[in-house]
């Protein structure tokens, strides 16, 4: 099995392209879609990060190849295609 991947530096394409539709600290009603979270720190990092704030839906999602591509611009795009086709 191959090793977990691990979050990219400088990337926080999770934390911006996908909308957020539950309540979560600095978003009392989630957010929107390619708005960066109000979590996210200057260095693309979660604030939340293991912490029991952090929504279900953020901890569910897990690096890996096909998410995050070859950097951040792949990563962006990707998610908010997923996130295009996602919507209701």
């Amino acid at each position: 099995m191959p090793a977990a991947r691990q979050c990219r530096p400088l990337c926080g394409a999770c934390c911006i392209a996908p909308s957020i539709s539950t309540p979560m600290p600095g978003h009392a009603n989630g957010k929107a879609a390619a708005e960066p979270c109000a979590n996210l720190s200057s260095d693309l990092r979660c604030r939340l990060w293991a912490q029991v704030e952090r929504p279900s839906c953020c901890a569910g999602l897990k690096p890996s190849d096909e998410m995050c591509g070859d950097n951040r611009q792949q990563a962006l795009a990707w998610l908010s295609a997923l996130e295009l086709a996602s919507r209701p």
